[in-house]
């Protein structure tokens, strides 16, 4: 350790003694290193030396402590270390070593902590220049607006704001009167999510010197203070908005309250989902800078994930990209700006790069929209792929070399721009980064340099020349979706959809966004190939886009409904349709309750596209068709006769696909090979489009009726498995133990029904924590690091597997069928009288035979009451534990309702464990006794992010200390279920 008490003549300059092998590295990534330590680390870490001393009592080093340590609302303190302290309490013995009075040292000089602490202390009272050169306008008309701006270039609007009462009382004083006690959100560079009650907040203000302050940056301001919303409204000339169709809780985030202190602001972005914005100033003076779309400005990168197109940008805070790199800029390459004033809004087309820097504390709202002038740019934001993304942020720096020559001719250039010098000393400013590559580290390979000519001028931001970079081998369907598209795949086909009937005049330009997002124009040919084969009548115009939220294109005609088996794939739809008409031969055969509630299958095949021209064949899932026969993915011989694709075959495919990235499975894109299934329409309307219309008796009705159908799927016999299945099992691998030691019994006495099962939840096991790494917010990183110790090591644990006094393995549980979809988009609810209908008539009804030949879908009367008729899409099939049917039927129909869930298990009354289950009470502790044990391990390793849902319903479950207390305040009820006969 060097002398921290010599005098700074004698030390000279401290760092080198001071960090010895550390002082190559620069003082910013010594920082940077720092961040990745504990508090206590810190603590011990600053004895070592008097510079360690200095960097690990930085303040940006104690804000990101404290923002990573949060677990609730931020009271600040002063200072973020007392701040970080605060929170620590149940850091023993280091506090007082950490809050002594600080110690002062000279012989130290860091250019790097320097600018820093300038960026902390500076002031901007001076720093709004002139009023700039964006063009101003005193509440033009709409039609003036429509023509000039909208899309087109910014603008900054007088007038639009001068009756909202927010203009006067949107201040900091009447605000914290009136919502001092209520938490906003917080806007700061760390996942997790902050926030502070309005009182704290004005405190922070006043007693922070951060370089990038923390600021209210709030979506669901709406919510915590609705009172908010009567202060503003949407001005005349952004009322247009495509979202509104959607309800509330669908939309993406859209409207923000934002107040900042002065150096605070948004760095450079471009808007979500290529929305265009409006920004309405009330208190305080705001410095924006603007690019045009495609010109990425000085000290920004772009990095587009190639495998799902996730969009990140890294760039500098606002206040350090005014003083360092605006400075660097050429007059010709200044961006536009100006400095809005209160009471003005400013407007930003779709597209732009914006940078605001708050000159003085500022309160504003903001919304973002989508209307008809920029609605087939967010439709090509949520279209799959990388390429279109990068090059909609950052224009032609993202055209591959391959594409550039391409590009050149189609845009004005001189021979010796072209040969012009590289941008900025070839700085790099667009890049494409593999999947799983940290997004923020500079590794300079694979980085797209363009010239500056290209960036200075920019491109036509035209729709037509940006879909040309859709990758056109991309299956809209089943391509990775982007975790930073402003609504999921779901949402996006809803949303589509719903506008599609609410908007029949604006279908022309609905049909060309849905052709960009869904590639609808390939379905529709698919659908007149489909209907001529079978005599159906074409689609109308108002058919031809496909309908609902599911994974795969779904039409609907007058009498039937058309489905196209798409997702993951050929060989995944294969077995999906074969797995569905298998489990519809054997309902048949055994003359089940059941096909009662589920929709008769009309006619199914193998649409198929070849020498240009589409073919059809029928398949009823016998035989392998002979275009399907010459596909490669077929590993073994399957006998004409029985059901080659059918539930068994797809457990095995199953199996295979468990535990790979999406990257290593093969979906057999582009063999323009499609599967289709052809049903009868039902009448009436999915739960989806009901669910807040049921009273308290329909939605027990709905409960009871789930539970009954459970009861006769679970009741149905197992197919036989095809004589072909054991040589199967022989080409898969049969470690599923993944190298962990079989506590129940030897494999070989494993019961061969359950052992494809137990080998796939193993595989899934596998990579568990990354997959819930990957899909963060909202589940608990404390939590993800917990979950190997929670789940078990063998998933033979959960199924109460003993073995006989033959030596023979024995499962306290019932293999059975399971649908393992039911939402509440698979549920059908046909109309059954009037409201007064009482619950036990009601259910009498639900149970009666339906009259599957009914087609209609109109609207009715909101005095009529509404019964389950049909569950619908079986593709999804599976052969497993009864318990996976609960998951989706509790968390998405019943929202988590405990009631609902009784009432299902009243009616359900199947054993969920056989009686001869004993409890174990040494090896395995008694928690493989508990079904909500079961339960909760089925979600950790389900394909699907079950746990973002859990954690999104039950909010307060964000603050859970083990998975434990998950389990019991999710599923705790279903241990009092009298499963054990």
């Amino acid at each position: 350790m060097d002398n921290p008490g010599a005098p700074a003549d004698e030390l000279g300059d401290r760092r080198p003694a001071a960090l010895g092998g550390l002082r190559v590295l620069p003082d910013e990534l010594v920082c940077a290193i720092l961040e990745y330590l504990t508090p206590p680390d810190l603590a011990r870490l600053s004895c070592v030396s008097s510079v360690m001393y200095i960097l690990c009592n930085e303040e940006p080093l104690w804000m990101n402590q404290c923002l990573r340590n949060l677990n609730g609302p931020i009271q600040y303190k002063g200072s973020w270390k007392k701040t970080t302290l605060h929170l620590l309490e149940h850091v023993v013995g280091e506090t007082d070593e950490l809050g002594g009075k600080q110690l002062r040292f000279d012989g130290f000089n860091s250019w790097f902590l320097h600018k820093r602490l300038y960026r902390c202390y500076t002031t901007l009272a001076g720093f709004d220049f002139d009023k700039g050169n964006v063009d101003r306008k005193e509440n033009p008309s709409l039609e003036e607006f429509y023509s000039d701006y909208d899309g087109k270039k910014p603008i900054l609007l007088n007038g639009l704001a001068d009756t909202w009462p927010a203009k006067h009382t949107w201040t900091t004083d009447q605000l914290l009167m009136s919502y001092g006690d209520t938490s906003f959100k917080i806007s700061q560079r760390s996942s997790s999510k902050t926030s502070m009650k309005f009182k704290d907040y004005v405190s922070y203000m006043k007693l922070q010197h951060d370089e990038d302050p923390l600021y209210i940056f709030d979506d669901k301001f709406g919510e915590v203070a609705p009172g908010l919303l009567k202060d503003y409204n949407v001005p005349h000339l952004f009322e247009e908005d495509f979202f509104d169709i959607l309800d509330r809780d669908q939309r993406p985030p859209y409207r923000w309250l934002i107040i900042g202190p002065e150096r605070s602001g948004a760095s450079w972005h471009v808007d979500p989902g290529l929305t265009s914005a409006w920004n309405t100033l009330l208190c305080g003076r705001k410095r924006w800078a603007l690019y045009h779309p495609g010109r990425v400005p000085l000290g920004v990168t772009v990095h587009v994930n190639e495998e799902d197109g996730d969009v990140v940008i890294d760039t500098p805070t606002s206040l350090q990209w005014w003083l360092d790199f605006y400075p660097l800029l050429a007059d010709e390459d200044k961006p536009i700006e100006c400095t809005q004033l209160p009471g003005e809004t400013i407007y930003v087309p779709s597209g732009w790069w914006h940078c605001v820097l708050n000159l003085e504390t500022t309160i504003a709202v903001t919304q973002n929209f989508v209307n008809s002038r920029n609605f087939e740019f967010v439709c090509l934001d949520m279209a799959p792929g990388y390429r279109h993304k990068g090059v909609c942020r950052a224009g032609l720096l993202a055209v591959d070399d391959d594409g550039f020559d391409n590009v050149k001719n189609n845009i004005s250039l001189d021979n010796d721009d072209v040969a012009c010098s590289n941008l900025l000393m070839e700085e790099k400013r667009c890049r494409t980064i593999e999947p799983g590559e940290d997004p923020t580290y500079r590794k300079m390979d694979h980085v797209v340099s363009k010239n500056y000519k290209l960036w200075k001028n920019g491109f036509t931001y035209d729709i037509d020349f940006l879909i040309t970079f859709l990758d056109k081998e991309r299956d809209h369907y089943n391509s990775p979706w982007s975790s930073g598209n402003c609504m999921g795949q779901r949402e996006m086909r809803e949303w589509l959809y719903r506008l599609w009937v609410g908007k029949p005049g604006m279908r022309e330009l609905i049909w060309k966004g849905a052709c960009i997002a869904l590639d609808a124009g390939r379905w529709a040919e698919c659908m007149t190939e489909i209907c001529a084969f079978h005599n159906l009548p074409p689609p109308t115009e108002f058919e031809r886009l496909p309908v609902g939220t599911g994974s795969n294109p779904v039409y609907l005609l007058p009498n039937c409904v058309v489905k196209i088996f798409v997702e993951e794939g050929l060989e995944a739809s294969l077995y999906g349709l074969g797995s569905e008409l298998e489990f519809h031969s054997l309902l048949s055969k055994v003359n089940s309750p059941l096909q009662n509630y589920i929709p008769e299958v009309l006619s199914s095949g193998i649409l198929y596209l070849e020498n240009g021209s589409y073919k059809i064949v029928p398949w009823d899932g016998s035989g392998v068709p002979e275009v399907i026969s010459k596909c490669d993915f077929l590993l073994e011989k399957r006998e004409v006769g029985s059901f080659p694709f059918g539930i068994w075959s797809k457990q095995q495919h199953d199996y295979r696909k468990a535990g790979m990235s999406t990257t290593s499975v093969n979906f057999i894109g582009g063999t323009r090979i499609w599967p289709f299934m052809i049903t009868k329409r039902c009448e009436g309307k999915i739960f989806a489009q009901l669910r807040n219309k049921l009273d308290w008796e329909e939605e027990l009705n709905l409960a009871s009726f789930l539970g009954e159908q459970l009861r006769h799927l679970h009741l149905l016999p197992l197919p036989s498995r095809n004589s072909n299945f054991s040589d199967i099992e022989s080409a898969v691998d049969f470690n599923h133990t993944n190298g962990f030691v079989e506590s129940a019994f030897d494999k070989s006495n494993m019961p061969a029904e359950w052992d494809i099962f137990v080998k796939t939840l193993n595989r899934k096991k596998k990579d568990v924590s990354s997959r819930l790494t990957k899909w963060g917010d909202p589940i608990p990183s404390f939590l993800i690091e917990k979950v190997d110790e929670y789940i078990p090591d063998n998933f033979t644990e959960l199924l109460y597997a003993f073995e006989d006094e033959n030596d023979r393995g024995k499962v306290c549980k019932s293999l059975s069928w399971i649908h393992s979809d039911i939402m509440d988009d698979n549920i059908h609810m046909e109309q059954c009288g009037d409201k007064n209908s009482r619950l036990s008539e009601a259910v009498k009804e639900a149970n009666s035979q339906c009259n599957s030949s009914m087609n209609g879908c109109d609207d009715t009367s909101i005095e009529k009451s509404w019964r389950p008729s049909h569950l619908l899409d079986f593709s999804n099939l599976s052969i497993g534990d009864p318990i996976y049917d609960l998951i989706p039927i509790y968390l998405d129909v019943c929202r988590g309702d405990p009631r609902l869930l009784k009432q299902l298990l009243e009616s359900y009354k199947l054993p969920l464990v056989k009686s001869l289950y004993q409890p174990k009470s040494a090896e395995g502790g008694d928690k493989y006794g508990r079904l909500s044990y079961h339960a909760m391990c089925y979600c950790i390793v389900h394909e699907d992010n079950i746990l973002g849902a859990i954690f999104s319903i039950w909010n307060e479950l964000k603050a859970a200390k083990s998975w434990e207390e998950v389990e019991q305040t999710v599923w705790g009820d279903l241990n009092n279920y009298k499963g054990f006969l």
